[in-house]
């Protein structure tokens, strides 16, 4: 059974961004861990058995199962806490924790959207709303090396996979968007970032 794993295990769904993002936060920590990658809807017997909710991406440390992206997220930072992607302050945690719901409800929203539509003509305008929603952040990225920050955050961990995928949603940014195209530029080189891609994300390619 998985709950007895000795080894910390991620079942990660190949090409989602819930469980890319895990992965991200996972290669920044160079975390040892058996990443298990599941297409959805097909589940191994001992995910169906831990997961309630049937969900990826699903953690299992010893005894401890997680099933929702944020909370495993905030696990492995407090687990591995070095590097820290959260900050000491916590009127500056407040704010990634805002920064990051945001970022969840409104990209990875249309994302998932984007992914379930079938219809090429809604699909067409759900990616205009993504892009459209990426510009109006497009200021913020002026600030700081990364988002709002001068380190690598949990953030630009649930930001990089919109970012990888952002010629599969057909987004270019506009020139005048500069800003935001450095910072692209950034985190799509990241060794972390390289490092979490499944074979599914590779062959997606880059902006």
């Amino acid at each position: 059974m998985a709950s007895r794993r000795s080894v910390m295990t991620l079942f990660s769904a190949p090409d989602e961004p819930q469980s890319h993002r895990v992965r991200v936060v996972l290669a920044e920590k160079a975390s040892e861990i058996d990443i298990i990658s599941v297409v959805p809807g097909r589940y191994p017997e001992d995910l169906l058995d831990l997961n309630p909710y049937r969900s990826l991406p699903t953690l299992v440390d010893r005894d401890l199962v997680l099933y929702d992206a944020r909370v495993i997220i905030d696990y492995l930072d407090e687990r591995f806490p070095h590097p820290p992607l959260m900050p000491v302050d916590p009127v500056l945690r407040a704010q990634f924790r805002l920064a990051m719901y945001r970022v969840e409800r409104d990209w990875y929203g249309l994302a998932e959207q984007i992914e379930r539509e079938t219809d090429r003509k809604n699909q067409a305008r759900l990616k205009k709303e993504l892009r459209d929603t990426m510009l109006q952040s497009a200021e913020l990225f002026k600030i700081k090396p990364f988002f709002l920050s001068d380190e690598f955050s949990v953030v630009d961990a649930t930001i990089a996979p919109i970012i990888w995928r952002m010629r599969r949603y057909e987004i270019e940014l506009p020139p005048q968007a500069q800003a935001m195209v450095k910072y692209a530029a950034t985190i799509l080189a990241r060794p972390s970032v390289r490092a979490s891609l499944s074979d599914a994300e590779i062959e997606m390619g880059v902006i």
